[in-house]
């Protein structure tokens, strides 16, 4: 389904969703009550601001009683085949974001990605999908990235443990085309980007990659992912603890000046030993 389709699509959701929610007679923050949401949060979704996740579409049905169709329409909607299902969301989430707060253990993050390296990690986890799907899943990476092209970017902050400027994803010239395309975009201030030196030892994210989003007017979430699932997390207290997580990780970090020289560093000894080869 094409961007333009899917918002419209999401606006059919909202419309839908007022109209039923107004035919029972119940206020936006009394359904918002009902759902485990606030009424502004019933509000976005009406105006297709902000899109719910699964578990809160079920429940709208529940509240609603209106057998089932707000889940039918939001996995429809959810479902886009270049993105795991437990990623969509987040997809969605990210073009809303006024803040977006990343910690990378092991791989440059998406948003930050080179098409040549954004393929090299796509093989490297599918090694017998055809050149189509690759291309597909590489294309999609991309698109995800021009929201930091955007006058009304969101505020990127980045910590990169130094595993992510070690490992040689591509090849070494791969790895000092990305490198040296990190560099220029801490250069140019659209990301601040920090390291996570290995003598800095243990930190406060051991468990794997944390990503922390805020949005005007609604609360902040957390998203984790290992391997193969991802969890997106809304409520308060567990945001909380993300949130610590990553101040005590910037903490841990070089400084943005020191973290630029070690990430050129990378570039030029990653560059070296492509020529050399």
């Amino acid at each position: 389904m094409a961007n333009g389709s899917r918002q419209a699509a999401w606006e059919f959701f909202g419309t839908e969703l007022k109209r039923r929610r107004e035919d029972a007679g119940i206020t936006q923050v009394e359904l918002g009550t009902r759902v485990f949401v606030s009424g502004g949060y019933i509000g976005q979704f009406e105006q297709a601001i902000r899109k719910p996740q699964l578990d809160v579409a079920q429940r709208i049905d529940d509240a609603l009683q209106t057998d089932g169709i707000f889940e039918r329409l939001c996995r429809k909607l959810v479902d886009d085949p270049r993105y795991a299902d437990y990623f969509a969301h987040v997809v969605e989430l990210e073009r809303l974001a006024t803040r977006i707060c990343e910690f990378a253990p092991t791989v440059v993050p998406g948003l930050l990605q080179t098409q040549e390296y954004a393929r090299a990690v796509t093989i490297a986890a599918n090694p017998f999908k055809a050149d189509a799907y690759v291309d597909e899943i590489v294309s999609a990476r991309m698109e995800r990235s021009l929201i930091l092209d955007d006058a009304t970017r969101p505020e990127y902050w980045v910590a990169l443990h130094e595993n992510v400027l070690r490992i040689p994803v591509g090849g070494p010239q791969a790895m000092a085309a990305q490198l040296e395309h990190v560099a220029r975009l801490m250069r140019e201030r659209t990301a601040v980007v920090t390291v996570l030196a290995y003598g800095a030892g243990a930190h406060a994210a051991m468990g794997g990659m944390l990503q922390l989003m805020e949005f005007d007017d609604a609360p902040s979430v957390a998203y984790t992912e290992t391997s193969f699932s991802g969890t997106l997390v809304d409520v308060p207290a567990v945001v909380k603890r993300a949130q610590r997580a990553y101040d005590l990780l910037r903490v841990a970090a070089l400084s943005p000046e020191a973290s630029l020289a070690l990430v050129e560093s990378a570039a030029e000894g990653f560059r070296r030993c492509a020529s050399t080869t």
